[in-house]
């Protein structure tokens, strides 16, 4: 599979079918072809189809699904596209280092989306928390909102340049099982997190978002595998094993 083939830009509950059809149209100039909608308020109309200008095809073959974590569930790299700072701490890049390194994932034949929110508020909390790194487009700071399709086109536009100035890496050497672990295979471990902290009194009465957030800022940056992560959830398991077997031991 080609480099485009394993990039897919994500729309999260697109308030307006035509900016829809024009995110479309800006991809499909820039050689992408990967669409996938997240809840849009909308459906598919005329206005989409027509402001979409030729990329019918990109239109037609977007699948919709209901959230966000489905729809980065095999992906090993997610860019949250952010116009604001917000509680949520992640590495930062602009736009052309976004590019490349999304190229260069992709060109080891990892899966990897660019995520954009809605039109008037953007990605919430919550679905930022579900990226490895946050995307900002540096525009004018006393005008600051870009259009979506504006803002996919400007990304669109540096994954090709990244494609056109070789940016690619050559595939890091994987041994047997050592393939990067996929999104829906950390939000796993994350969970299990979760609960294994609760099972050991980790937090002590502290709110335990705190801790969650740093725990998931840590584990995006090391780009575990797939064998890391099963490391991780065994220890994790013994972890909760224990903790049972101390809750039912007489003081």
């Amino acid at each position: 599979m080609s480099v485009p083939a394993h990039i897919r830009f994500v729309l999260v509950g697109t308030q307006h079918p035509g900016n829809i059809g024009a995110a479309a149209r800006a991809m499909k100039t820039m050689g992408l072809a990967r669409l996938v909608l997240v809840a849009p308020e909308k459906a598919l109309d005329d206005v989409a189809l027509r402001r979409s200008a030729g990329a019918e095809d990109v239109l037609g073959d977007a699948p919709v699904v209901a959230t966000l974590a489905e729809a980065v569930a095999d992906c090993q790299l997610v860019l949250g596209c952010t116009a604001r700072s917000r509680r949520v701490q992640l590495e930062e890049l602009l736009p052309e280092l976004a590019g490349q390194r999304a190229v260069t994932k992709a060109g080891e034949g990892a899966e990897v989306a660019f995520v954009f929110g809605r039109e008037r508020t953007g990605l919430t909390n919550e679905e930022l928390q579900l990226c490895h790194v946050a995307v900002h487009i540096p525009s004018n700071p006393e005008f600051s909102s870009l259009n979506l399709a504006a803002a996919v086109q400007v990304l669109a536009y540096e994954v090709r340049m990244a494609q056109l100035e070789g940016q690619v890496q050559p595939a890091r050497e994987q041994g047997f099982g050592d393939a990067p672990a996929s999104h829906a295979q950390l939000e796993g471990m994350f969970s299990q997190f979760g609960e294994a902290l609760d099972q050991i009194d980790f937090h002590k009465g502290r709110a335990p978002e705190s801790a969650m957030r740093k725990l998931r800022r840590l584990f995006m940056k090391a780009d575990l595998s797939e064998q890391e992560v099963r490391l991780l959830r065994g220890i994790l398991a013994d972890t909760q094993r224990m903790a049972r077997l101390a809750g039912t031991r007489p003081d």
